[in-house]
Order: structure tokens, then C-alpha cells, then sequence
């Protein structure tokens, strides 16, 4: 077994490994970029190493400055997570070339299903299913219209070079090939290197279930268990679950043999995942192979009880798979969420900032938490927005499903947008409980799932006026410097602010609308006009807890006070409201605004020239942050007059992209 491991990756699957690692005995190096100087995995590991500037590319991608500082400590393995250089084939192959064991299959076994097309004809040579489609060599615009005419409507361009659902787009008319080809090869281009694409017939309405695979070099190879992964958004995964429900004991097994015979096709070693699409008549086709460690990997870790980064390190070292395929048991069931710093409400734009507060549900053997972040951490806009994985597990699935709702109920962020709400919606929902779903699951329901108006945001209202009351005289309190404790001023539950027997409270939510409340003081009480009725509320702070009552209603509610304001985590959700002093404009959101940049992040294309002239809706220039693209679209009929910022320059949140001229 190696003695010391460089990880060559960040965030919370550089933690996950360290983990395990050091359960193992074995030392850890980390690698870091300017923005993760100060990052959690770097703080784990044993020793760290610089590599260079924030983006990927003078950083984590940087493969021969990170071999060279393998062999500079010693370690004699490379673990490179997911993502990044995991299924880059010419890194693998340095890695051989250097005598350094690289955790992952061999070279030659990631060139074969690095491209998707490629691993197309392995899979069909192997008897393996495939939907229909064309994976050929000839990229020029007129074969690949022709073959997209060919196949038919609905079609599904991918990146062959890809994953995450990065180059992804689905056509439903010969209208939209052209449009969709440019931008899945632009997008491919920049987040894999290579513009290659594939096209297949799409499937509506089939399920994502994938299959782990382990493989070693003495010639052994099981299969771990299935996944389901049908919850997704932009073909990007969202919720997982092993096993994979309403499967029956055949089919598990013919989908389990299926994704072995497809390791074995080449010869594979390590951890793999294959995935298929199962149609609603019980046919699957194989989509791709991961030739790495999944992100929803720890739901598998939590039916089989089994340790898959130890496998891999175990198999990277040349010792055999831990157990025989008649070996591995399935207990209960397991499920994981992907907590994200983004704005479901904005059509899922990703965000960036601190994290101000932070807390977990309380980690239990039902209830595991993989994480890179902590509290006061900052989302950087150069990365994926993961602050977390949610994964739980229990006896079945209606109870493992109970577990979810609790955790996230007590999951609690704030400093930034984030998610938490609608993955509760999703467990939430009927469908969702009775395993009726698949891929469109969150576009056919998503009304329901994101946003939406919530019942209770008067009472989040009353509570965020009663917490910024108890607040107020916190402060009046530590200003007098009182430490009697039998002072009225020391008591946050029951202040009399005799010269003030009336308080004015403005406030304002994430959705820019301001209430005002003027509230009266009666004793221990206060009393809010709400409506047609009246609230008497009371309370008190006891750390990060008001303990409130209204109307003769207690309650506990968690909340976190800085200074972006105040946050009541109550079971709906978390609301966010701003205390406003003086007179309030009310906000609205000009033409101007939307031409200003909805994210930090970089300006990829201009779909315009300065001079055209465009029509309202019509696709102006082309941003990404955080491996997303976001198209600006012009807010009204215009002429184009200047571009503020050029193809691969960096943008902030709020700045002004482009002049576009109205129509007189």
C-alpha cells in the first residue's frame, strides 16, 4: 500500500479522499490555487503545495507541474477525484511514464471511453444496447445537419469529449439544428478542450439509472449496486438513490452483467460507473461510461457498506477486489442531494460570495454530510457551486425518504442564494415519494418545485419584526454597558423602551418587496398590524434561536443576524430580509438591467456585430460562470452600439455588457 497520496483536485471530494486516507495510514498531500489558500482541504491534508492562479487552467489543470510535485513529496499515487484531469488520458499516461500510481483505470481504457462516439462502437461490438444515433469522425456542419434530419425529432446533440451535461442540447425541429450545434460545440470547446459532437434519438420520459463497477488487475469484476439519477436540471444530476426503485431482481441483474461485460470490453481497472437509459417497457441503452469516482458514489457506499475510495486505492496499489459479486449485499436505501450556492427562482443562476453561517444537520450513522466548505468560506465564481452533498440512508425508502425532509429542514445557510428549498420540494412531492419519476421530471413539475408564493411569508414577516425589535435593544443594551443582570436593559425577553412606545420597522425581501410595520409596545409585548388583523408578539434571542410567540403560538426559529441582514430558517424555507432606514424607493427593474451581467463570470461570445439591428428576445452575447452558460437577450427592438467587454474577459456581477439603441 503507498505511503503518501497526492489528491489532485479540491473542494469536497478532496476531503472525502483525505478522509480515507487517513483512516489508512496513509500521508496526504493537497494542491491549491490562489483562490483555495485558505480552503478546507488544504487545512486537512498533511502538507499542500501552490499551484498557481484561480481558473482551472493555470491551476488544476496544470497536469505536469502537478506529477512534478508528486515526485517532489514523495507520494506515490495520484488521486485526481472527479472532474478536472480524472478522465484525462494524457495525465494518466504521464502519471504511468513517471512511476507514479495514478487511482483510476489505465490510459488506453480512458482514451477508449473518453469519446463518446468511440465508446459507442466498443459498447456495440460488445452486444451491449445503444439508441439510435451517429458518432462518426465527420464534424462539417452539412454531415452533421444531414445525420440530425436523419435520426429525427426530438434529438440530443452531446459533447463526445463530455460530461455534466456540459455541450448538451435537445432539438425538436430542423429550425433549431444549426443554432444548437454552434452552441453545444462552443460550449464543449470550452469545458473539455475538444468540439466534437454525437447525436441520438432523445427518449421522452426514460429514467437515468446508472451501475457502479470495480474492476482489478487480477481479472475480477462486480457490479456495486445501481443508482438512480433521473432527478436532474439541464441534464446536470440533482438527487440520487440506490438501488434504483421498481427494478425487478432480473432486470437488476441483466443491467448489472451488461455494465461488467462493458468494463471487461476494455479491459478496465478501478472504480466506473456505466450509465443507461431505461425506456418505460424495460429497455436500456447504454448512454456513456465515467471512468472515475461519481459525485453520488457515497449512496452505494451507504447499501453496500462499503469504503470505495479504499477499494480504489486498495486495486491503484495491485491488490484484488475486497469481496466476489455473490459477496455483496444491499441493505436499506440511500439518498443524496447536491446542495449548490444558486438561485433556482433565476433560473438556477450560480452564486458566488461567503458563506456567513453555516449549519449542518447533526451527522449520524442515517445522516452523512461531504463537504469542502465551512462557515465564513468563500464560493468562488472560477468553480462548480457545490457547497455540499446531503446523503442519508435507513432501513427503506419511504424512511430514508422521512431522513431527507428532516436533514434538509435543519440544514441552514445564509450570505448567498442556495437550493436547499427546492430539493425539499422535490422529496416533497407525490410523485417523487412514489418513485413515478423521470429525466423531465423537474420540467414537468416545476412550477410546483421552484419558487412559487409560500403561505407563510406573513409570518416570516411578523417574526423578522419581532427579531429586529429583540435585536435593537441587544444592541441599546451593550451601548449602555449595563451588566446588572437584574436590569431591565439586561433582559431581552421583557424591555420596556419607556420614551418609545411605538417602533417603525422597514424591510425588504430577496424578491425587492419592502413592508413597513409600525409597531406599539405594550409591556412585554408588541403588537403588529397585519391585514385586517392584529399579532401580539413576544420573545426572546438565545444564541441563534428566537423563541417567539404569536398570538399564543411558541416557536423556535433559527436565524443568523449579520451585516447583509437577517435570516429566519423556518420548515418552509429560509427568508432572507434587509432593515431599510429613511424613506423607501421601491425597485424596479429597468431595460438597462438586463443588459447588465446576472453573475461574475466571462464574457464567451458576442452573437451580434456593433451596428445589427435586433429584434426583443433575440440572443445578444453569451456568458458562462461556473461551467454554465447564460444567454443576454435583448430587452427590446434596437440597434447595437458598443461592446463593453471581449470574448474570455472577466465580468462582475451587475456590470453593463453592451449599448443597444431603441427603435424611435
Amino acid at each position: 500500500m503507498f505511503t503518501k497520496l497526492l489528491i489532485a483536485n479540491r473542494g469536497e471530494i478532496a476531503c472525502r479522499i483525505i478522509r480515507t486516507a487517513r483512516d489508512m495510514g496513509i500521508k496526504t498531500v493537497a494542491v491549491y490555487s490562489d483562490a483555495d489558500r485558505d480552503a478546507r482541504h488544504v487545512a486537512m491534508a498533511d502538507e499542500s503545495f501552490y499551484l498557481g492562479e484561480s481558473a482551472p487552467a493555470q491551476s488544476y489543470l496544470r497536469g505536469e507541474l502537478i506529477v512534478d510535485i508528486a515526485l517532489k513529496a514523495g507520494a506515490q499515487a495520484i488521486h485526481p477525484g472527479y472532474g478536472f484531469l480524472s478522465e484525462n488520458a494524457d495525465f494518466a499516461r504521464l502519471c504511468e511514464a513517471k512511476g507514479i500510481a495514478f487511482v483510476g483505470p489505465g490510459s488506453d481504457a480512458i482514451d477508449a471511453m473518453g469519446s463518446k462516439s468511440a465508446a459507442k462502437l466498443i459498447m456495440e461490438k460488445a452486444g451491449v444496447p445503444l439508441v439510435p444515433g451517429y458518432h462518426g469522425d465527420d464534424q462539417s456542419n452539412a454531415t452533421l445537419v444531414a445525420q440530425a434530419k436523419a435520426i429525427g425529432f426530438p434529438l440530443l446533440i452531446k459533447a463526445a469529449y463530455g460530461g455534466g451535461g456540459k455541450g448538451m442540447r435537445i432539438v425538436e425541429s430542423e429550425a433549431e439544428i444549426q443554432a444548437n450545434i454552434d452552441s453545444a460545440r462552443r460550449e464543449a470547446a470550452s469545458s473539455f478542450g475538444n468540439d466534437k459532437l454525437l447525436m441520438e434519438r432523445y427518449l421522452r420520459q426514460p429514467r437515468h439509472v446508472e451501475v457502479q463497477v470495480f474492476a482489478d488487475t487480477q481479472g475480477n469484476a462486480i457490479y456495486l449496486s445501481d443508482r438512480d439519477c433521473s432527478i436532474q436540471r439541464r441534464h446536470q444530476k440533482v438527487v440520487e438513490e440506490a438501488p434504483a426503485p421498481g427494478l425487478s431482481d432480473a432486470l437488476r441483474k441483466q443491467m448489472g452483467e451488461a455494465a461488467v461485460a462493458a468494463a471487461k470490453a476494455i479491459d478496465y481497472v478501478g472504480a466506473g460507473t456505466v450509465e443507461f437509459l431505461l425506456d418505460k417497457d424495460g429497455s436500456f441503452y447504454f448512454m456513456e461510461m465515467n471512468t472515475r469516482l461519481q459525485v453520488e458514489h457515497p449512496v452505494t457506499e451507504m447499501v453496500t457498506g462499503q469504503d470505495l475510495v479504499k477499494w480504489q486505492l486498495i486495486v491503484a496499489s495491485g491488490g484484488a477486489l475486497p469481496l466476489h459479486q455473490s459477496e455483496v449485499q444491499i441493505v436499506g436505501h440511500s439518498f443524496e442531494v447536491r446542495i449548490y450556492a444558486e438561485d433556482p427562482n433565476n433560473e438556477f443562476l450560480p452564486a458566488s460570495g461567503k458563506l456567513t453561517f453555516l449549519r449542518e444537520p447533526e451527522h449520524s450513522r442515517h445522516v452523512r454530510i461531504d463537504s469542502g466548505v465551512r462557515e465564513n468560506d468563500v464560493i468562488s465564481n472560477f468553480y462548480d457551486p457545490m457547497i455540499a452533498k446531503l446523503i442519508v440512508w435507513d432501513e427503506n425508502r419511504s424512511r430514508a425518504l422521512s431522513r431527507l425532509l428532516g436533514a434538509l429542514e435543519s440544514y441552514r445557510i445564509s450570505g448567498l442564494k442556495h437550493n436547499i428549498e427546492f430539493l425539499s420540494n422535490i422529496a416533497e412531492h407525490p410523485a417523487f415519494a412514489s418513485a413515478d419519476f423521470s429525466t423531465d421530471f423537474i420540467g414537468r413539475y416545476g412550477e410546483a418545485l421552484i419558487g412559487g408564493s409560500r403561505d407563510d411569508s406573513d409570518t416570516a414577516f411578523s417574526l423578522a419584526v419581532l427579531l429586529q425589535l429583540l435585536l435593537r435593544a441587544s444592541r441599546q443594551v451593550v451601548q449602555q454597558g449595563n451588566q446588572d443582570p437584574y436590569s431591565p436593559w439586561a433582559s431581552l425577553g421583557g424591555f420596556r423602551l419607556n420614551s418609545l412606545r411605538s417602533h417603525s420597522v422597514s424591510l425588504i425581501d430577496d424578491e425587492h418587496q419592502t413592508r413597513h410595520a409600525l409597531v406599539t409596545q405594550d409591556g412585554d409585548s408588541f403588537r403588529l398590524p397585519l391585514g385586517e388583523s392584529e399579532l401580539v408578539l413576544s420573545g426572546s434571542l438565545s444564541g441563534d434561536q428566537l423563541l417567539a410567540e404569536v398570538n399564543g403560538h411558541r416557536s423556535k426559529v433559527g436565524f443568523n443576524a449579520d451585516a447583509d441582514g437577517l435570516t429566519l430558517f423556518l420548515p418552509s424555507g429560509s427568508y432572507h430580509f434587509r432593515e431599510i432606514q429613511g424613506q423607501v424607493l421601491e425597485e424596479s427593474a429597468s431595460s438597462e438591467d438586463k443588459l447588465k451581467a446576472p453573475m461574475n463570470g466571462t464574457v464567451v461570445a458576442h452573437l451580434v456585430a456593433i451596428g445589427d439591428q435586433v429584434s426583443a428576445g433575440q440572443g445578444l452575447l453569451v456568458m458562462e460562470a461556473m461551467k454554465m452558460e447564460y444567454t443576454i437577450e435583448a430587452p427590446f427592438d434596437g440597434v447595437v452600439s458598443e461592446f463593453f467587454f471581449a470574448p474570455g474577459e472577466l465580468v462582475s456581477d451587475g456590470s453593463l455588457l453592451l449599448s443597444l439603441t431603441e427603435e424611435a
